[in-house]
């Protein structure tokens, strides 16, 4: 299936997991998919990775290593259940303030309600907006952070400078996303796993394995870690880098603009 995998930006707003869609239609595909899982999100995310994601994004946040004193903003998009958000603000210990942006209200309502929960509902912002026409000004955000999220952007390129655009001078992109498994034998042995076993669970869990089909297909046709690089550093940022984890089934992806 190598070669399903997009090596730029553009292949990805026309392509719904495997499926070809007009452009402009995959956005309305996506929102019906996280509509439809996002009281279980959290559940599947253990469930899919093995409880992996959690220790991926505890990986994110020791990079960002958001200061314990002063003013630091973060901007969380496609964060919407604040899993990412509320990391950062317990690693800042409650000094950071976080704005969760995500393009579907269901998973934003349930971001809140855990906020409400944990008591941090004064360090959160939640907002309903799209990743490709940020409703903020210029050089707003010391961070901007993205965990599982940016391959459903239809336009990643758009989100890339947009991203650019809100952050300061010397902020710091972080970008934590499913990616090309580094080891053949990992490969299949995760290919069968993704592609037989986590529909199944998601019909199981949810009652419907399809969103879970598209999820599984839109990991496959993801840039692998080279060429969403070259995307990163393309939108003007520097010192781009990437780390892989767990032989490269997700990487973290990091900028600075300088």
């Amino acid at each position: 299936m190598s070669d399903q995998r997009a090596t730029a930006a553009g292949e990805m707003n026309q392509s719904y997991g495997f499926r070809a869609v007009g452009d402009g239609e995959k956005q309305a595909l996506v929102n019906d998919v996280f509509h439809k899982v996002a009281q279980r999100y959290d559940i599947m995310n253990d469930l899919m990775s093995a409880g992996l994601h959690r220790v991926w994004k505890d990986a994110l946040v020791a990079a960002l290593n958001p200061p314990k004193r002063g003013d630091f903003h973060l901007l969380d998009v496609a964060g919407g259940t604040g899993d990412i958000a509320f990391r950062v603000i317990d690693a800042s210990h409650g000094h950071a303030q976080a704005t969760v942006l995500d393009i579907n209200g269901s998973m934003l309502g349930v971001g809140q309600d855990r906020a409400n929960k944990r008591h941090l509902a004064g360090n959160t912002t939640f907002v309903e907006a799209n990743a490709e026409s940020l409703p903020f000004p210029d050089l707003h955000f010391d961070a901007y952070t993205i965990a599982f999220g940016i391959r459903n952007v239809p336009h990643i390129d758009v989100a890339l400078r947009e991203a650019f655009r809100v952050l300061k001078p010397g902020g710091r992109f972080l970008c934590l996303e499913f990616s090309e498994v580094e080891m053949p034998f990992l490969e299949k042995a995760y290919e069968a796993w993704s592609f037989n076993a986590i529909p199944r669970i998601g019909k199981a869990v949810t009652g419907d394995g399809e969103p879970y089909q598209y999820l599984v297909e839109s990991i496959r046709k993801f840039p692998n870690q080279e060429n969403f690089a070259a995307m990163i550093r393309s939108a003007g940022f520097e010192r781009v880098t990437y780390r892989n984890y767990s032989g490269g089934i997700a990487a973290l992806h990091s900028g600075w603009k300088l």
